[in-house]
């Protein structure tokens, strides 16, 4: 009996624990960044903060704060315009491994911010004037997001993100991408 009692606990002992991932009520701190779809890679960018508080079944809310900066060419020039951007919204799993290390998520968020055109500047260097001097815009937007843990609470996340924006005379669809990490706490 005894023999049996120590194998049994060799046993025990061998197994290996998994931490929980994905745990209904844990919250986690995500920063990403990215480029924003267009030729020059150097000045069209962005840098995301967000949080998540994780729902069931590895869906999660997402609050996020975001900095986008774009050019446009005018003439020879390149304008600056950047965007001031916040968003909320619910990203929901749509595959996963059974421990969590790969997950495959999509989500949709509503989007409100602040565009600011070159600077706020109305008048360009060779006196003309622009009509677009910035303001407020809102939108939706969708991303899918593959995530995977490099440790119990550190995620490495790929996403591709489409928004979609009014109140801005320039482009209204934004496609972007980008890599981030998320600590889990």
């Amino acid at each position: 009996m005894k023999k049996y009692i120590i194998v049994l606990i060799l046993m025990l002992i061998s197994i290996h624990g998994y931490s929980q991932r994905m745990v209904y009520k844990q919250k986690a701190l995500e920063v990403s960044g990215g480029m924003l779809a267009s030729k020059d890679v150097s000045s069209n960018y962005y840098v995301n903060l967000t949080l998540n508080s994780f729902g069931r079944r590895g869906n999660y809310w997402i609050w996020s704060a975001e900095f986008q900066r774009r050019t446009t060419d005018y003439k020879q020039w390149t304008l600056p315009l950047e965007n001031y951007l916040g968003e909320i919204g619910y990203s929901v799993q749509l595959l996963s491994d059974a421990r969590k290390f790969i997950t495959l998520n999509a989500g949709l968020t509503g989007v409100a911010g602040y565009e600011v055109l070159n600077r706020g500047d109305r008048i360009l260097s060779d006196g003309a004037l622009l009509l677009n001097d910035g303001g407020f815009m809102f939108g939706t937007a969708g991303r899918l997001s593959l995530e995977t843990y490099l440790s119990d609470n550190i995620v490495l996340l790929l996403q591709g993100r489409i928004r979609v924006l009014w109140g801005t005379d320039l482009d209204q669809f934004r496609p972007s991408s980008g890599i981030g990490l998320r600590i889990n706490f």
